[in-house]
């Protein structure tokens, strides 16, 4: 109808960025407003002998201070998914408290609130708490706290195990397997913790009304609903209708804004007891000691394969730190979004993960962009790098021998996993193809050659994934866990002149939405995409949304949008049928009209709409107006794929890894704006180097963090990273009307083990067979030293 999906359209909330007029948390400033500041853990394990406040509550400025002695303290907030021991036990599940009440579990956990006037009063006044603490030992490493005699979190169990897990086949028939296979290659390794660092620190204001006794919370959430409900029914006990949460622009989240953190709740306990608004902005440090950390598994894994190269099976033990409480996702990380993608893109017979979930005395751990797919993803890459380089094989030429071959999910059915899943459709072969293409891989396996004689050290590395997102039908993770739906909203609301405002419950911080779910508007309504506006972000104005993560907007809450269109051209087919005195079955809609079949006689979208609320001629039965809600909740996940490879140079005196080309070729279904895909895949690849080079969060024996500023984590800059070459492939998801599949996660997804299987290329006839993460230039150069 339209002329807008497909099309690289200019991103529309851009302007009010770039003219510096976004919407943040911390730029809203309401009258009485106050300001907290919070006494943090400087010890990883402590117990808590006293707090005396006294002198700062008679500091300047001061309005409150609140311990884990207050009625705060009884309260906590909740995990959101809920996995089961193996054995049938429930999940252990400590109630994480909004301020700490006898004991500290990590650097960083806040045993007090002051509030005072102004920011600095309350820093000034949160340094006079005096809290005497009595240092216990702790444990940082998720295998290490599983050991016999490890401290333990919580004294309530006898070990530090929250669950474990597993998923496949029957572990002895993949053992089996693996003890006649031709070859097995073997991997241990660590999958490092990593720290989010949005541009925009987290940043929440609370407002009690006392004339309505009703609650507002700003909040720079993925999520403004699910916070909403965990806050209100979970841990302060208010009720929903009472409670407003507003999400406006959000400067990025990558995962760490979708979980409720108890400062959300407390702030909101705390407004009321001071009769004000109060707002709490982290700082930098701050957000390295309480964000939600990403990834943190200690790994073995096993991969078979036979004479030709055909994996055979696949086994893998893992120790995945949760951190010191569950935290809203956390133990659907390394489950259900991790072991669900064992299979990869391969014909694997047989799969067999077994996951032990420890808490340890570190910040929690919970989504990072990628969320579990990133770190299966790496250990099938680094595995099969690895065995067809031992085989003496060629690396691309062994995934060509294992891919799973081409299904559509239409005429042919999804492809059923040995890890549960059901992928809807896959064309695994042609990305690859491109992607070996576009970096001239013939050319440039000689040109390496040469290079060595020269000792000039080239490699080339390959990653092929796929992931799961948009997340399930609720039913289904509802039986898995999930103790919410997984659903979207959208509602189209036709305006009298033609306008449309669109309300959704997806939630933008970066991806693009009011760009992209325009687009689809203006395509199926075939108006103007300036006609098109999109409201989301306020859970007083949409109906019950589940905000934005995994991947899902475009899937889920695109769906629910094309469904609340079908129902307006549906009702607007009847007004129109009416005006032109024809029936509804001899109407065709196209390019904003609906034209009787055969005739120059039509009627405009925008005349349908001003019959609807002027219905002085107008058919009997049919309601005025031209607004409608759908729910959409999705019948599987979508399954996006492709290959990335990445192409280095080492230098042999340094160890430092130059990234020399990154090239990738992905398939996320039918596309809707190109150029934010690609933006999309730019900001994935660039995260995922980050991880292979430079990131890694890092506790001391004593669990302090050692990597908690800018001076000692790395993030990528712009002369690390190369110009990213991308390119498409295009197979339609079967199952939701818009063909689409996620992109967000893509490029994070399949960077990380590009980058490491090409400098372990680089190295491998010096005798290097892996690095540990991040391949800084002392590692890589310890490593061709054999040192490592």
């Amino acid at each position: 109808m339209g002329n807008f999906i497909g099309k690289s359209v200019k991103r529309k909330e851009d302007v009010r960025f770039l003219t510096g007029k976004g919407r943040y948390t911390d730029d809203i400033k309401l009258p009485g407003m106050t300001h907290a500041a919070f006494v943090r853990s400087p010890y990883a394990h402590a117990k808590i002998l006293n707090i005396d406040t006294s002198a700062a509550l008679r500091a300047e400025g001061v309005v409150a201070i609140f311990t884990g002695s207050d009625e705060c303290g009884n309260y906590g907030v909740p995990c959101g998914w809920q996995v089961n021991f193996k054995n049938g036990e429930t999940m252990r599940e400590p109630q994480q408290p909004l301020l700490a009440k006898g004991k500290v579990r990590y650097v960083g956990e806040a045993v007090a609130i002051v509030i005072a006037e102004t920011l600095e009063q309350a820093r000034d006044a949160a340094e006079l708490v005096e809290v005497d603490y009595e240092e216990l030992p702790a444990v940082t490493n998720p295998k290490e706290a599983m050991q016999d005699g490890a401290p333990l979190v919580h004294d309530q169990w006898p070990d530090n195990r929250a669950f474990d897990w597993c998923i496949g086949n029957d572990r002895a028939e993949v053992e089996k397997a693996l003890a006649s296979a031709h070859h097995v290659t073997e991997l241990e390794y660590v999958n490092q913790r990593l720290a989010p660092n949005a541009i925009e620190p987290r940043s929440y204001i609370a407002d009690y009304n006392v004339a309505e006794d009703k609650w507002t919370l700003y909040t720079s959430t993925q999520n403004p609903h699910l916070i909403r409900l965990l806050l209100c029914a979970f841990a302060l006990g208010i009720p929903e209708h009472k409670v407003r949460v507003v999400s406006y622009d959000v400067g990025g989240g990558f995962g760490s804004k979708i979980f409720h953190y108890t400062q959300e709740a407390l702030l909101t306990w705390v407004t009321k007891q001071i009769g004000r608004p109060v707002k709490w902005t982290a700082d930098r440090s701050e957000a390295f000691l309480t964000d939600a950390h990403g990834r943190d598994h200690v790994v073995k894994a096993k991969m078979g394969f036979d004479k030709e190269g055909k994996i055979v099976a696949l086994l893998a033990d893992e120790y995945c730190a949760m951190g010191a409480y569950l935290s809203t996702f956390a133990p659907a990380i390394p489950t259900y979004l991790h072991g669900t993608l064992f299979q990869g893109l391969y014909t694997t017979p047989l799969i067999h993960l077994d996951v032990t979930a420890p808490f340890t005395h570190t910040v929690p751990v919970d989504a990072y962009r990628g969320a579990g797919r990133p770190e299966a993803t790496y250990l099938l890459e680094r595995l099969i790098e690895t065995g067809a380089k031992e085989m003496g094989m060629d690396p691309a030429d062994i995934r060509f021998k294992n891919f799973i071959p081409a299904f559509d999910g239409v005429n042919q059915p999804g492809y059923q996993t040995q890890v549960a899943l059901q992928y809807d459709s896959g064309n695994y072969a042609p990305v690859l193809k491109r992607a070996l293409e576009m970096v001239d891989y013939e050319n440039f396996r000689k040109e390496q050659a040469e290079a060595r004689k020269q000792g000039k050290l080239l490699g080339i590395g390959i990653s092929t994934y796929i992931e799961a997102c948009g997340i399930a039908p609720s039913a289904v993770v509802g039986a898995l866990g999930a103790r919410a739906g997984l659903y979207e909203v959208g509602e189209v609301r036709v305006q009298p002149t033609g306008k449309v405002s669109i309300y959704t419950g997806s939630h933008a911080h970066g991806q693009g939405h009011e760009t992209t779910f325009a687009q689809i508007v203006a395509d199926k309504l075939g108006i103007s995409i300036e006609d098109v506006e999109i409201i989301h972000g306020d859970s007083e104005q949409s109906a019950f949304g589940m905000g934005t993560y995994g991947s899902r907007s475009l899937a889920v809450g695109g769906s629910a949008i094309v469904k609340s269109i079908e129902k307006v051209l549906e009702k607007g087919a009847k007004i129109a049928a009416h005006k032109l005195e024809a029936a509804v079955e001899d109407l065709e809609y196209a390019d904003g009209k609906w034209t009787v079949k055969g005739t120059d006689k039509s009627i405009s979208f925008g005349d349908v709409a001003l019959t609807a609320y002027v219905p002085h001629d107008y058919p009997e039965g049919v309601e005025p107006g031209l607004d409608f809600s759908s729910f959409y909740d999705p019948v599987n996940f979508t399954y996006p794929f492709g290959a990335h490879i990445a192409v280095v140079e080492v230098c042999p005196d340094t160890g430092k890894v130059t990234l020399k080309r990154f090239v990738t070729c992905d398939d996320v279904g039918n596309v809707i704006n190109p150029m934010i895909v690609d933006g999309q895949v730019h900001g994935g690849v660039v995260q995922g180097i980050g991880q292979a080079l430079l990131e890694g969060v890092v506790y001391d024996e004593n669990g302090q963090m050692v990597s908690g500023s800018y001076m000692d984590y790395a993030m990528p800059r712009a002369d690390d990273v190369p110009m990213i070459e991308t390119d498409r492939t295009v197979t339609p998801c079967p199952h939701n009307p818009l063909g689409v599949k996620g992109a967000g996660e893509a490029g994070t997804i399949g960077a990380t083990p590009a980058v490491v299987n090409a400098v372990v290329d680089a190295l491998w006839h010096l005798g290097v067979r892996d690095i540990a993460m991040p391949l800084t230039p002392a590692r890589v150069w310890a490593a061709m030293q054999g040192k490592s």
